[in-house]
Formats: structure tokens, C-alpha cells, sequence
């Protein structure tokens, strides 16, 4: 029953799996192209940030990661953590990462339900997606069908979190394009066109992680079907 012993499994992984690696390609294609794009106010990502906690009057640190793509805001620590090649350019994709992060910061300021429940499943996420597959394998193994459905129930935890993920991501965009016009970071339409590009090829990151949860949810219930259906006919 293990993933590469089962050409079953690729029926319901492959899709998704492709989904991802299409997306993958997009999101670092369109971030490329678009952190070689100048912005019209000459702003680096690092100015952007500090333009916009000063507008806001948010009281958040701004610090460097390493690393490409991974830009974040830390709501533990109220702290903003930019990579050099956003922090250091002045381009579109840089000011349309570091206003999305900051639309994140501005969802913290604002208790934004959403995120409080993503914030306070990903501990519980964290365990369950490694603990559900083995429960499955090892119900599957002792022929424990109702420890396998346990399993496939732990496991579910990551599709609820990617799930609930969607509306944050989008909406923290949508705060960091207000936040890029009325700051005036951008101001022509084309660029705002290319910010909205590289933002929507980030929220569908997400999307390719609730395609991966669901099929491999969609699998573990195909195999204990399956397994149901066998006992019966015995």
C-alpha cells in the first residue's frame, strides 16, 4: 500500500502533482520577470515596507532572511522578514511581495478571524499531517480499518488548513494592492496589473496545496472503500 508500490495512488496524485510543479513554474517565472520590472517610485522593497508602517503607524520590525521567495510576516513576533532580493530592489514584484506581507500585518492589527483560525490550527496541522499517514499505514497494516479512518480523519486537518488558507492569502493581496496605491509606490496601471500578476501567482500556490491534501485524502478513502468492500463479500 505504499505510495510507490501502487500505481493506483498516481491516478489521484498525479494531477495534483502537476498542478504543483505548474505553478511552481509560474510563480518563479512571474516573479522574475517582474523583480527586473523598475517601479515608477523608485522605492526598494525595504523603503516600501517603511513607507507603509509609517502610513499605517503599525509598530512592526523589519528584518532579513535568507533565501529566495521567502518573504513572510511572523505574527508571533510582529515581526516583517524580507529577503535581499526584495529588500534591495526597486522593482514591482518587490513592492507587490512587501505589500502583501504587510496586508498580512495589517489582518494580525485587525484580529482578522481568518487568520487567528489559521494561526491557531498550524500547530495542530504540524502534528496531524505527519501523525494521519501513519495511522493509515499502520491500520491498513494491522487490518484495523477504524485506526486507518483515524488516519484519513488527522490527515484531513492539512486540507481544512489550506483550505482556510485561500481567503487569507487573498485577502492580505487585496489589503497590499490598497496599500501600493494609496502609499503611491505604484501608480501606473501597468504596474498594477503586473503586481496583481505576481500576487495571484502566489495565492495559486495554495490552491496546488488543497489540490495535493484533497487527492491524497480522496486515496486513503479509495483504498479503506475498497478494504470495506472486501470484508463484505468475505
Amino acid at each position: 500500500m505504499f505510495y510507490g508500490w501502487n500505481p493506483t495512488y498516481w491516478i489521484f496524485a498525479l494531477p495534483a502533482l502537476v498542478l504543483a510543479l505548474l505553478v511552481q513554474a509560474f510563480v518563479r517565472n512571474s516573479y522574475r520577470r517582474y523583480l527586473a520590472v523598475p517601479n515608477s517610485s523608485g522605492a526598494t522593497g525595504l523603503d516600501v515596507a517603511r513607507l507603509i508602517i509609517e502610513r499605517t503607524g503599525l509598530d512592526l520590525a523589519v528584518e532579513g532572511v535568507s533565501g529566495e521567495l521567502s518573504d513572510h510576516y511572523d505574527p508571533r513576533n510582529n515581526v516583517l522578514r524580507l529577503s535581499h532580493g526584495v529588500a534591495s530592489r526597486a522593482s514591482v514584484a518587490s513592492a507587490a511581495i512587501v505589500a502583501h506581507e504587510m496586508g498580512h500585518a495589517l489582518q494580525d492589527a485587525d484580529n482578522y478571524l481568518p487568520l487567528r483560525v489559521r494561526s491557531g490550527l498550524v500547530p495542530v496541522v504540524n502534528f496531524t499531517s505527519w501523525l494521519g499517514p501513519i495511522l493509515f499505514l499502520l491500520g491498513l497494516w494491522l487490518n484495523i480499518v477504524d485506526l486507518a479512518w483515524v488516519g484519513v480523519l488527522a490527515f484531513s486537518g492539512a486540507a481544512v488548513f489550506a483550505l482556510i488558507t485561500l481567503p487569507v492569502e487573498i485577502n492580505a493581496s487585496r489589503r497590499g494592492l490598497r496599500l501600493l496605491e494609496d502609499t503611491e509606490v505604484l501608480v501606473e496601471r501597468s504596474e498594477l496589473r503586473a503586481a496583481r500578476t505576481v500576487l495571484s501567482a502566489a495565492a495559486l500556490t495554495y490552491v496546488a496545496a488543497l489540490a495535493q491534501s484533497i487527492s491524497t485524502l480522496l486515496y486513503y478513502m479509495f483504498i479503506l472503500r475498497g478494504r470495506g468492500r472486501s470484508r463484505r463479500r468475505s
